[in-house]
């Protein structure tokens, strides 16, 4: 079985004061009108993306609480190949991974229009406030190796 890292620091005692920035900036985010199941989506999709489990352990969590089906949260990596997401869904599927991959790609034309499509203005602007909301979450958590609970649960097992 694979070591798990242990946590690098707890960013929360380190620096309260930053992560209380990003907590305000999800405070926003989560009272900007965006539905609160689509936001879990986006957050889901981010998070896998950058391989951040405490993320994915919470959201998935909070994906479910916000109604989200286990169907598909598992196929959500593959949301592209299916038809359980609506047109919505899927422009902000699109917008989030053109966001959380800006490395290997620009934010195309294409994934605006399809955005724009089923956003209006300002909430465009409230979903990519959300995408770097979560992004940075995924940064910190991963970077400093934040622990979700069933890691705890199998070291304090172990």
């Amino acid at each position: 079985m694979e070591k798990i890292m242990p946590q690098r620091l707890n960013v929360f005692q380190v620096a309260p004061a930053a992560v209380n920035a990003v907590l305000g900036l999800q405070n926003y985010v989560e009272e900007c009108g965006l539905e609160h199941s689509l936001l879990e989506l986006v957050k889901m999709r981010a998070s896998q993306i950058n391989g951040c489990a405490y993320c994915l352990h919470m959201h998935s969590a909070d994906a479910r609480k916000a109604g989200e089906t286990e169907a598909r949260l598992y196929l959500l990596s593959a949301w592209h190949e299916s038809e359980l997401y609506t047109p919505r869904e899927r422009a902000a599927l699109r917008w989030t991974e053109a966001l959380t991959r800006l490395s290997e790609a620009s934010a195309s034309d294409e994934a605006f229009a399809e955005l724009r499509e089923h956003f209006s203005e300002a909430e465009a602007v409230n979903l990519s406030v959300a995408i770097g909301a979560i992004n940075t979450w995924n940064r910190i958590n991963a970077g400093f190796r934040a622990r979700h609970p069933q890691d705890r649960q199998r070291s304090a097992a172990a």
